[in-house]
């Protein structure tokens, strides 16, 4: 490796620099390709009565597995496949009915070319996304979309940098299109990502987090607040539902309202909870979103909700602990 002279801090933003603007102005050139070559992609891929397999070598190769997961994480079923393996059994793994997807900026990677016969006799729909329009696989394909670049950002011009930036960003475009043309929803994006935070929210329910039967503090309204602090001991949510004769929730008493009541200097074993409690509270009702549980609670400064029902009889009890913990917020 040639010695070469040291960089200070300013030098290397300024690479830096060019290298985002450089890779910037390749993916901006981008929009004006959105012609009839991206439409009819998107029409040939929204008809693949198959799964879509996306295939590319080396740098490449990373984009296409990133285009594949994009795809299926949002309506599209796809897989990624090794140019390399698929002349060695995993072409086996595309069939009649697919449509292929192969990436490659000079459009001529041994590899995929290689391929290119046995797809055509299979009748595979091919769509091909390099940077050269009169190359091989290029001119084999059924659709091709233009990701060329005029410079890559590596100043070698060597490292694939700004080719493989477009072609993430035309891969992108594609699965977004996709999923719009499919009205794919928040919804159907959490069913796929159960395990992520948006799936949590959008996908748990109230029910799936309160404290239900003996786990519910509640007291009624002439208990003494001594016993209603034992209670809320016991329970552990920070608070009690404070319910009539008839068992419908009247209020509810919290460590706020305790501190509250502290300060007033009040008997806390002759003063029944029901002349310290918090009137008329904030309730939810079953089956509704732990998120929306979380927006109340966000949107009246409170910590801790009731489940009621529609004749206002407690059902369930949960806190911001219950919903950090399932990882609502």
């Amino acid at each position: 490796m040639a010695e070469h002279k040291p960089l200070n801090d300013k030098d290397l933003c300024q690479l830096g620099r060019a290298v985002v603007e450089t890779e910037a102005a390749a993916v901006n050139a981008l929009a004006a390709r959105m012609d009839e070559h991206f439409a009819r992609a998107c029409r040939d891929l929204l008809a693949c009565e198959g799964r879509v397999v996306v295939t590319g070598m080396g740098k490449s190769g990373h984009i296409a597995g990133k285009l594949a997961a994009t795809l299926a994480s949002t309506g599209t079923p796809a897989f990624y496949v090794h140019p390399g393996e698929a002349s060695h059994g995993d072409l086996g793994m595309i069939s009649r009915g697919d449509t292929l997807i192969a990436l490659s900026n000079s459009g001529e990677t041994e590899e995929i070319n290689q391929l290119l016969p046995l797809i055509k006799r299979r009748q595979i729909q091919l769509i091909a996304m390099t940077g050269r329009a009169d190359s091989t696989l290029a001119t084999a394909a059924d659709v091709h979309l233009d990701v060329s670049v005029d410079a890559e950002a590596c100043p070698l011009g060597l490292a694939p940098t700004a080719s493989t930036t477009a072609a993430l960003a035309m891969g992108d475009a594609l699965a977004v299109a996709l999923l719009d043309a499919r009205g794919f929803t928040a919804e159907d994006f959490a069913l796929s990502h159960p395990g992520g935070r948006l799936g949590r929210r959008l996908l748990l329910r109230i029910d799936d987090l309160m404290h239900t039967g003996e786990a519910i503090p509640r007291v009624d309204e002439k208990t003494p607040l001594a016993e209603a602090l034992l209670e809320m001991t016991r329970k552990g949510l920070g608070m009690t539902a404070i319910v009539d004769d008839h068992t419908r929730v009247t209020g509810i008493f919290t460590d706020g309202d305790l501190r509250r009541a502290l300060d007033k200097a009040i008997d806390v074993h002759t003063t029944p909870v029901s002349a310290v409690m918090t009137p008329s509270p904030q309730c939810i009702q079953p089956g509704l979103l732990a998120a929306e549980a979380l927006a109340m609670m966000e949107q009246h400064s409170i910590n801790a909700l009731l489940v009621t029902d529609a004749d206002q009889q407690v059902v369930g009890a949960l806190n911001m602990h219950d919903l950090l913990r399932a990882g609502v917020v």
